[in-house]
């Protein structure tokens, strides 16, 4: 199978993290062949022309497109389905405050090349490099994510009929998946990030219409700290399970 990768990527007020996720993947660039898709969510701190500066230094074909409406979900389904209309028969998505693993790329394409699965999910582990988050709490938090994961598939509302296969906790920053499964199962809701995990909604509707998918551990994204700096692990675990912790600030910078 011929694959056309995509990387795809919401963007919002990420100036200061900007640089080093760029800065990875157009090094991953250099030895992995994809293409990647931008998705500006109206920033106003300058993301978008400093997206914009990289790319012409580098005289790179990335793409850089614009969702007003606000919402990870938005912006996230609008940098796929730009990468679908060009051509990409299959995406994977991280964010910008995150740095994929060195072989990332290496692992999703060999993949899709040579099983037949539709779909992929990651592991994420703590970034050290942008908080002052502690060695102790940056452990305590990927200690706890498999724990997470496994209550996922316990939960009364990851369950039913409906479902061809098993709930695997599915993270939005660490995940790719076939375009023709994206557009057959609707995608990521255009939602805002405080009102819906969109990453939890795809993997439920993909759960609908397929068994071809698979957690890899080999597949890993370092993530940003900035919500257990802020929040400390047991709120953001919180937040991150069903919104019973409601935080005054969503978007941390």
């Amino acid at each position: 199978m011929t694959i056309n990768l995509w990387v795809t990527i919401p963007v919002f007020n990420e100036i200061k993290a900007l640089p080093k996720t760029l800065n990875r993947l157009y090094e991953l660039n250099k030895t992995s062949t994809f293409n990647v898709v931008l998705c500006d969510n109206n920033s106003t701190d300058g993301s978008k022309e400093l997206i914009e500066t990289f790319i012409s230094a580098n005289s790179l074909n990335w793409l850089v497109v614009v969702e007003k409406e606000k919402g990870t979900g938005a912006a996230a389904d609008t940098a796929i389905r730009s990468a679908i209309k060009v051509g990409a028969t299959h995406i994977a998505r991280t964010d910008a405050d995150c740095l994929p693993a060195y072989n990332w790329i290496q692992v999703i394409t060999e993949q899709f090349e040579n099983t037949s699965l539709r779909m992929i999910a990651g592991r994420i582990t703590a970034r050290m490099d942008d908080t002052n988050i502690t060695v102790k709490d940056a452990n305590k938090f990927n200690r706890v994510v498999p724990i997470a994961a496994w209550f996922g598939k316990i939960r009364p509302l990851n369950k039913g009929k409906q479902f061809k296969g098993s709930y695997m906790m599915t993270a939005g920053c660490n995940l790719a998946i076939e375009s023709d499964l994206y557009l057959e199962c609707g995608g990521f809701p255009r939602t805002k990030i405080e009102d819906v995990h969109e990453d939890h909604v795809l993997i439920n509707r993909v759960r609908v219409i397929t068994s071809d998918y698979k957690y890899l551990k080999s597949m890993h994204v370092e993530v940003s700290a900035r919500r257990i700096d802020k929040w400390g692990i047991i709120n953001t675990l919180k937040w991150y399970a069903n919104h019973s912790y409601k935080p005054e600030v969503i978007d941390i910078r």
